[in-house]
């Protein structure tokens, strides 16, 4: 098997045939090349053949199923998407995980998500994927904090290969509680599936060898295509539960920007339309609310080509120069539900106007509209339901090159290299209003010809303005639309360039050595150089905060940094072949980063592999990792945002907070008890970046067992303890709201504003502050568990067996210093994000038959259960909560593969993923990005059964 859990990098590796040379190589986690492939820390090896066996065509999907790889972005995030692919290490979060392609860092994904982007790495073309999980900056450099993942490609290969690869879901609706709750509310409930969710996947790999075998040159092209998956499509996500549960049941909840709308009066009442004459009626949350969820993507379209090549050339035996070039384009679609007015201010200059000849008498006789020149406030809130789901049109491209020069120097190995890696960025959003077109075009007179006209028209403000009639049914007319519906436009970059040199020997070719060991001390040292750009811009419309369902403004930002690096590692073998010490070795590694900003850095580590015997290894680790603050995080400019929270203690009839406390927040005696909450549960924050942020620094520490009792058994455990200091975000916004609440502090009030209504949502006014500072701790601990037995059956193939599991025992937080901490294992929700299960596995068998060819496997993949983290017994996780929303509950997912290997030159694959069609656990309370469709896609298989089919030819 190629699959190796927890164990050394060396079960990726071939032994060598006997009587040739072992070849000194780099293994992740150590820069001494060495012909002991071992690593003092715990690597995940994923193989080729593993990834085959997977089934999946994409690499975010790949390593979330390692236990070790919590939820990020990837093509199942709509509503908050980067339109990239990140991966998460024990879930301190994407820029804190650093990725590497044949040991070099990629670049950053994108202006709006600077952590690496997989979908530039082509599945097809990995050869093995090793995943160290815990500190390696010393190594690595910065953002090694949580881990790497190095993703080893397949750069010397000899003929042609044709992959062509089909897939689909099939699903069984189950008529559900989420679906029940649909029904009642007579919302559409889908049919069963038996296709959908297409994924098309082409490549061709070409490689040979030249200069009569001095050199190789390989070539890699691809194509992929994933067709859109709507929620509407899934009868658990017809409706948007939205924390609306009742008891044990779930409830339909949705949007209070509701079609045909709701109108806020003066007097807190609210009205929507009751038909196409104008009629007024009472609004009423419970029917009334909008099913924003049925137009989401559950899965984003995306179309995309990649390019890759790799050329090696020996100029002699002792120097042999090398090439890397990679190219990908990728397109995606994130939609979400319509646009609209999104508590439009319909006062002052854009006040009600009596004149307006779209209002009929009961809308008059509801605004207290009297004649002639009296006007009347509102906050307006509609869907536009006529207009279509806002879509964000995304694409990625990607452009990356190596060059370097290897080899053998005397006993010195070197590497020298430079490195450029650019990403361009750019993106339309469609179908979005504009506010000031908003204004206009509801600011209606009767014109000259008797009419309907926008004001703007008439005094030549706007001479383009097109009417917009939300007083009555029916009346919205395609010419509004085109006036109403603004795009947007992003447009940006991201620029690395690196040039390194690493040189390593063993120093007992010069009789430095221990005199209890017969291998001498290894050393590497090294230097680094590398420069990070990132620039975006956005369009007035963006800047401006003129699109209506953004949220607020969306600043473009620039900047760069460079950072020079000095490293160096020891491997110092101590006892060889003694008593109680079949082997003995300790290592060390030390990084000075001098970056431009005038921060400083020192990164170290220290270890130790002992094995009293060769079948028994215990290992340790010791790690000070560090993380610069990037570009985004430095330069942002503030500006407004959203931010989710179960629910507002000051907002609702009867606040759960007292009047004193929310006067802290600004609360008038007034609004108290009469402030309208965010029905979506999303409120407004000012975030933005600060140019004085210190680096984060993390401590690691590992220990770990490796039994090898026979030839084909392994069997691991590693124990881990992280912490992570100084982490850099903004204070979170509700955890300001609660520390001023409970405390009074001036220092948390002080960055509380509430809008004239009392509320932090309905206007961009009422806003908490949430810019970037050093200021929480996250930490935790837990063991990883791997096992690995291969066997023959006599007369029956063999049998491989993996297992490879991580049990968390804590994941604290600390917001900022002497806030408290809490711990989110076990649990999920608003405060706690991503589900963090306390145990996940993942066992596969792989039978390879006595028929020619033939080899079947089945994996079974186990996620426990987690809890509301609002059910937690810690009093800054406790709040209210419904029944129905308390658990997730676990998910055992079985997974079915079979290949067949026709010929030389022909493979058949074929499987099922989620083979029994298992629902995803749903909640009506989710995090915020991450959490999509009433449940985490991410973290579950939401779509139903997997069902793909691939050919390969070889020649």
């Amino acid at each position: 098997m190629a699959f190796a859990a927890s164990a050394y990098a060396q079960d990726a590796q071939q032994a060598p045939a006997e009587g040739q040379q072992l070849q000194r190589v780099e293994v992740t986690g150590s820069r001494i090349a060495t012909a002991n492939l071992e690593s003092v820390s715990p690597v995940t090896v994923v193989g080729a053949k593993d990834i085959k066996l997977e089934g999946t065509r994409s690499v975010e999907n790949l390593l979330n199923n390692l236990p070790q790889v919590f939820a990020d972005q990837g093509g199942s995030i709509s509503n908050g998407s980067s339109g990239t692919a990140t991966v998460n290490l024990r879930n301190f979060g994407a820029d804190r995980t650093l990725v590497l392609v044949n040991g070099r860092r990629l670049p950053a994904g994108s202006p709006r998500n600077t952590a690496a982007d997989l979908n530039q790495i082509p599945a097809a073309l990995i050869k093995r994927v090793e995943v160290l999980t815990g500190g390696a900056s010393a190594i690595y450099g910065s953002d090694a904090v949580a881990g790497v993942v190095n993703f080893i490609m397949n750069d010397n290969f000899q003929g042609v290969q044709i992959e062509s690869n089909y897939a689909f879901y099939n699903h069984e609706q189950k008529d559900g509680a989420a679906a029940q709750a649909a029904k009642r509310r007579n919302f559409p409930v889908p049919d069963d599936k038996s296709a959908d969710g297409k994924v098309k996947d082409v490549n061709l790999l070409l490689g040979g060898n030249f200069a009569d075998g001095r050199g190789n040159a390989v070539a890699f092209i691809g194509y992929k295509k994933e067709d859109p998956l709507l929620q509407s499509e899934r009868d658990f996500t017809a409706c948007s539960l939205d924390g609306f549960s009742s008891g044990n049941t779930f409830n339909c909840g949705g949007s209070g920007t509701s079609f045909p709308g709701r109108f806020i009066l003066a007097n807190g009442n609210s009205y929507t339309v009751a038909n196409n004459a104008g009629g007024v009626r009472p609004y009423v949350a419970a029917t009334d609310q909008y099913n924003y969820g049925p137009l989401n993507y559950f899965r984003r379209p995306s179309e995309r080509y990649t390019f890759s090549s790799f050329t090696h050339y020996d100029i002699n035996d002792n120097a042999r120069l090398y090439t890397e070039a990679s190219f990908h384009d990728d397109h995606t679609v994130a939609q979400i539900a319509p646009s609209g007015l999104f508590g439009f201010d319909a006062s002052g200059p854009n006040a009600i106007r009596y004149e307006n000849p779209f209002l009929s008498q009961a809308w008059r006789t509801q605004l207290g509209l009297t004649g002639p020149g009296s006007t009347a406030d509102a906050l307006i809130f509609r869907r536009n339901v006529e207009g279509g789901g806002r879509q964000d049109d995304q694409r990625h491209t990607s452009y990356r090159g190596v060059i370097g020069i290897k080899g053998d120097i005397g006993n010195w190995t070197y590497d020298a290299f430079a490195q450029v890696g650019k990403v361009l960025y750019s993106e339309t959003y469609f179908n979005d209003f504009s506010n000031v077109r908003i204004g206009r075009a509801l600011n209606v007179v009767t014109g000259a010809n008797g009419q309907p006209v926008c004001q703007s028209v008439v005094d030549g403000t706007d001479p383009n303005c097109v009417p917009y009639n939300i007083w009555s049914l029916g009346q919205i007319t395609p010419e509004a639309l085109n006036y109403l519906q603004t795009p947007g436009f992003q447009k940006g970059s991201t620029h690395q360039s690196v040039q390194g040199i690493n040189l390593s020997t063993d120093l007992g070719e010069y009789g430095i050595k221990l005199p209890t060991a017969s291998r001498g001390v290894g050393l590497a040292l090294g230097w680094e150089h590398r420069t990070e750009k990132l620039s975006l811009d956005t369009d007035t419309a963006f800047q401006t905060g003129d699109l209506a369902g953004q949220g607020g403004p969306t600043l473009g930002v620039a900047g760069q940094f460079s950072v020079r690096d000095y490293y160096a590692e020891a491997r110092i073998p101590v006892l060889e072949k003694a008593p109680f010490a079949d082997s003995l070795t300790l290592n060390g590694s030390f990084r000075r980063s001098d970056y431009s900003t005038g921060q400083k850095t020192d990164s170290y580590g220290v270890g130790a592999e002992w094995s009293p015997v060769q079948a028994a290894k215990v290992r340790f680790s010791y790690q000070r990792a560090a993380r610069a603050a990037n570009v985004v995080e430095l330069f942002t400019p503030s500006g407004l945002s959203l931010f989710g929270m179960s629910s507002d203690p000051c907002a609702g009839a009867t606040p759960s907070a007292s009047f004193a406390q929310c006067a802290r927040t600004g609360v008038t005696q007034a609004q108290y008890g009469r402030i309208e909450d965010s029905p979506a549960g999303q409120y407004n924050q000012i975030t933005g970046g600060n140019t004085n942020l210190a680096p984060e620094e993390s401590d690691s520490y590992t220990l770990g067992l490796v039994l090898t009792p026979m030839r084909n058994l392994s069997l691991t455990i590693d124990a881990f303890d992280m912490k992570v200091e100084g982490v850099i975000g903004g204070l979170p916004a509700s955890t300001t709201l609660t520390q001023c609440l409970q405390t009074g502090d001036p220092k948390f009030c002080s960055l509380i504003q509430r809008d004239r209504l009392g509320s932090l949502w309905a206007l961009n006014a009422g806003r908490i502050v949430a810019t970037n500072q050093n200021l929480g701790m996250r930490s935790t601990k837990g063991l990883d568990l791997g096992a690995n037995y291969g066997m023959k059956l006599a007369g029956y193939g063999s049998l491989d067996l993996s297992y490879i599991g991580t049990v968390l025992k804590e994941f604290k937080s600390e917001d900022f210093p002497g806030s408290g901490e809490y711990d989110c294992a076990g649990l999920h929700g608003t405060t706690c994000g991503t589900p963090l299960p306390k145990y996940r596995h993942k066992i596969r068998a792989v039978w390879g038959t006595p028929w020619r060819g033939l080899e079947v496997g089945v994996t079974w993949r186990y996620i426990k259960g987690v809890k509301l983290d609002a059910t937690s017994d810690n009093e800054l996780l406790a709040t209210d909560f419904e029944p129905a929303d308390e658990k997730l509950a676990a998910r055992n997912y079985l997974d079915l593969v079979g290949q067949w290997a026709i010929n030389k030159n022909f493979t058949l694959r074929a499987g099922m993923n989620n083979a029994l069609d298992k629902d995803p656990p749903v909640t009506g309370v989710v995090a915020a990005v991450f959490g999509n469709g009433n449940t985490y896609p991410q973290v579950y298989d939401a779509m139903g059964r997997h069902i793909f089919l691939n050919l390969t030819a070889k020649f």
